[in-house]
């Protein structure tokens, strides 16, 4: 932790010495992003006030070619050690020329769920899949990305695998858009002693207006933990610019669970603020709960803006 408050000092101190220069461009996006509240499960249980996480974000560019990225978990209730490397989510170096991009780094595996790519402090532990608790996806590792027309995108990683740290994994994924229809599509190959365990994954998104329905439908072949098919539908419908209303259903290997809840926006201006109130059923965990809490995604950067410019 002092580590990492000795780096945001000076990536602050570098902000401020760029906002002097104005030198725009070059100014790190800093955020920090938590959340917190309060859940009540109706298995007799006492309810408790809880800490999701303390998540920091550095996004910026070091040329027009070349740009990093980084997450990292000062505080989380969702992993069990966040010391280190093992509480990087991502730190990638991205390299842009034409059509294509290379990155490298720790990242997010590639896999073809909507569920799955739902950033944590964006999601509810209790109606999510099993597969999205458990699996272990932040690896190091290289991708390419080939954008062929606009909104399209080819992708190809290969990394450490998420079943043993001395074998690899191989994904190759196509994301596409169309008016009404998004699509994010994978194969996947996960090394597990000299040999390959493979997967499917094939994440739909329809779009009707302010309706929004995901089907994720994926395959995971083999005998290990991450075995089994998955089946997950999940509509949602924004409400303006101030809520969304969403639902879950799904079953994963013989696991099901489900849940519906609304977030609130009290910010006009931003969405930096949002109140939720969640109910919440699996059948692998807790069972029936019901959350309510508030996340706060705090624009460091924008903040310092803000206030050197009252200063001038």
């Amino acid at each position: 932790m002092k580590r990492f408050l000795v780096f945001l000092g000076i990536v602050l101190s570098t902000i401020c010495s760029a906002v002097r220069a104005q030198e725009v461009d070059y100014i790190p996006d800093i955020s920090l992003d938590m959340r917190g509240g309060y859940s009540q499960d109706f298995s007799g249980e006492a309810g408790r006030f809880f800490g999701d996480g303390l998540y920091l974000n550095v996004d910026g560019i070091i040329s027009s070619s070349l740009s990093y990225s980084f997450n990292h978990r000062l505080a989380s209730s969702y992993y069990e050690d966040n010391s280190g490397f093992n509480g990087t989510n991502w730190l990638t170096l991205t390299y842009e020329t034409g059509d294509f991009a290379f990155t490298a780094g720790k990242d997010g595996l590639l896999f073809g769920s909507f569920e799955y790519d739902a950033y944590d402090l964006d999601s509810y532990y209790e109606m999510n899949s099993a597969f999205y608790n458990e699996f272990d996806c932040w690896q190091w590792g290289v991708s390419a990305a080939w954008y062929p027309a606009e909104d399209h995108e080819f992708l190809l990683q290969v990394a450490r695998s998420p079943l043993s740290d001395e074998n690899v994994s191989i994904a190759a994924g196509w994301r596409g858009s169309w008016e009404g229809f998004e699509s994010y599509w994978t194969a996947n190959l996960w090394g597990l002693n000299r040999g390959m365990i493979p997967a499917l994954a094939f994440g739909n998104r329809f779009n009707f207006g302010n309706l929004t329905v995901d089907l994720d439908l994926s395959a995971r072949f083999g005998d290990t933990y991450l075995s089994g098919a998955a089946a997950i539908l999940a509509p949602s419908y924004q409400i303006g610019e101030w809520g969304r209303a969403f639902t879950k259903i799904g079953i994963d290997r013989d696991n099901t669970f489900f849940g519906c809840g609304f977030e609130y926006f009290p910010l006009k201006e931003n969405k930096s603020i949002r109140l939720h109130a969640a109910y919440t059923c699996n059948d692998y965990t807790v069972g029936n709960m019901i959350n309510i809490g508030l996340t706060w995604k705090l624009n460091v950067t924008q903040t310092i803006k803000n206030i050197f410019t009252k200063l001038n």
